[in-house]
């Protein structure tokens, strides 16, 4: 019974509530419907209803005191409301009109933090990292002595680090669905682009890995070639780190690209050893 009272109750309140706002869209003074929005943010009663006031009151409010606060506010009612496009583009949007404001500051750091969070799972397409990250930037450019720069900071390296993780996963699919020299390139790229990840010495023996399945793999006029880069990787990956836990498995790749290099080299010496006669058979005709 006591269930079903606040059942009810809640329904009459739901219905108050809208009745409310439907009286103060209608409602032909810009003063009490900006009262009315202000109030819903303010007391975080309702981010989407005061959005929708502050919407009809926007062109309205031009060159009035109360429009700087008012398009402020309804930035932050999209970002509340985890609509981060579209925060990020009335963010800047604000900060673009009203550069000298208490608020603009805020307004163009929020413009790259709704960038942030706007940022996808790693197993999508991250342009909106990169935006972000470039939004970031310019923040700091802007506001060099901000007091947002320590978490600027802090938000450009989880950006960073979620296109180090998307760069190594994407590497390791190429080579598990055996797409070897995409995979090799991938690597190459990874430690270009990447200089300080942990995962360098891993990448540094996944490129060798790649390029050993490509030889062994390869038509044979292509092998002599992709072993002499194999021994190259494998090579590499010793000098930089020697005492790699890759090592074992390192060298019978290393091993195993010599003997098929010395395998060619002797299938090679014995093709022309077998062209020779027939080219001296043909002189003396």
């Amino acid at each position: 019974m006591v269930k079903q009272y606040f059942l009810v109750f809640l329904v009459v309140c739901l219905l108050g509530s809208c009745g409310r706002f439907q009286r103060l869209i209608k409602n032909e003074d810009w003063k009490v419907r900006y009262n009315a929005a202000i109030e819903y943010y303010e007391q975080k009663q309702d981010y989407y209803r005061a959005g929708v006031l502050l919407e009809d009151l926007i062109p309205i409010l031009r060159g009035t005191p109360e429009a700087e606060k008012a398009q402020f506010y309804w930035a932050y009612c999209y970002f509340k409301q985890q609509q981060y496009e579209t925060s990020a583009s009335y963010f800047k949007s604000f900060h673009d009109t009203y550069n000298r404001s208490q608020f603009a500051e805020e307004a163009l750091f929020m413009h790259s933090y709704s960038q942030y969070m706007a940022s996808p799972a790693i197993n999508l397409d991250q342009a909106n990292t990169f935006t972000a990250i470039d939004a970031f930037q310019d923040f700091i450019n802007r506001y060099p002595n901000t007091s947002y720069a320590k978490q600027s900071n802090a938000l450009i390296l989880d950006l960073r680090a979620k296109l180090e993780l998307k760069a190594y996963t994407s590497a390791r699919f190429y080579q598990k669905v055996e797409r070897y020299k995409s995979a090799v390139i991938a690597y190459e790229n990874f430690q270009k682009d990447f200089p300080d990840s942990k995962f360098q010495e891993e990448v540094a023996f996944r490129r060798l890995e790649a390029q050993y399945d490509l030889a062994r793999n390869s038509y044979d006029f292509k092998k002599k070639e992709r072993f002499n880069q194999t021994i190259d990787y494998y090579q590499f990956l010793i000098d930089k780190y020697p005492s790699s836990t890759f090592t074992r498995t390192a060298e019978d790749m290393f091993e195993y690209s010599q003997r098929q290099l010395r395998t060619l080299s002797e299938e090679q010496r014995r093709l022309e050893a077998l062209s020779v006669p027939a080219t001296a058979a043909q002189g003396k005709q």
